[in-house]
């Protein structure tokens, strides 16, 4: 064999061999990835701001009020969850921010402000398969997410009121550490009930629908969660 012919032959032999270590690295490291652990549940707080719509105001950032509260998560897979909360907050609201008339004028109370709790349970699905990406083939450590669900706000101001409602928005989730999770939400709680702000129809038109003509309020909220429970290796697969 020529000098030139044996130079070849061991170049290919090199370039077979790289090829062959970078193969046998990311298989290792796919291997390792799910050996990883997964954990079935979240457990944490938020704090963050409530605000009231309905005949007392109209606008989404007029009487903002603290509010904070506790979360729980269970974690289907990567991309789909189930989160429980339980907040506490403060609905106020002024005639004068409505920027209308109410028949009966002084039989209609100029202000309101009610103590309000929340409590509620939303699916949440998740933009992109939400991880650290150790432990799920292409998880993210950031993704957007949307949420539904159902609850109830029990609001105490002159009157106590029970009020079945449904929120309904989206969000954001960041890894910040491997089990550790930021969660900045924005919900519209629509509620069944006009007796939120401690009136109910001050215009005098009646209403048969369910949500038409009621009270809602929104919550804008920061949490933090962590992780636990680790989900058994055996049970589960990448669809899992």
């Amino acid at each position: 064999m020529s000098e030139g012919k044996y130079h070849i032959s061991t170049v290919w032999v090199k370039i077979l061999f790289v090829c062959f270590t970078l193969h046998c690295s990311l298989f290792t490291q796919t291997i390792l990835a799910q050996d990883e652990p997964e954990y079935k549940m979240e457990l944490g707080a938020g704090v963050g701001l409530m605000n009231y719509l309905g005949d007392y105001n109209g606008n989404l950032l007029k009487k903002m009020q603290p509010m904070g509260g506790l979360v729980a998560k269970y974690k289907m897979n990567p991309r789909m969850a189930w989160a429980a909360t339980l907040n506490y907050g403060q609905l106020k609201g002024e005639a004068e921010n409505a920027g209308t008339w109410y028949p009966g004028g002084t039989d209609v109370p100029t202000s309101f402000s009610t103590k309000l709790v929340d409590l509620n349970v939303k699916y949440e699905y998740n933009f992109w398969p939400f991880g650290t990406g150790r432990e799920y083939h292409g998880a993210q450590p950031l993704t957007p997410f949307i949420t539904l669900g159902g609850g109830l706000a029990f609001a105490k101001g002159d009157k106590s009121v029970v009020a079945f409602q449904v929120p309904i928005g989206f969000g954001v989730k960041y890894k910040l550490m491997d089990r550790l999770n930021l969660t900045a939400e924005w919900l519209m709680h629509i509620s069944g009930s006009d007796k939120l702000d401690g009136i109910r129809d001050p215009y005098g038109i009646k209403s048969s629908d369910l949500f038409k003509n009621t009270d809602c309020y929104t919550t804008l909220q920061l949490s933090l969660t962590y992780e636990f429970m680790e989900k058994c290796k055996t049970c589960h697969n990448d669809n899992d």
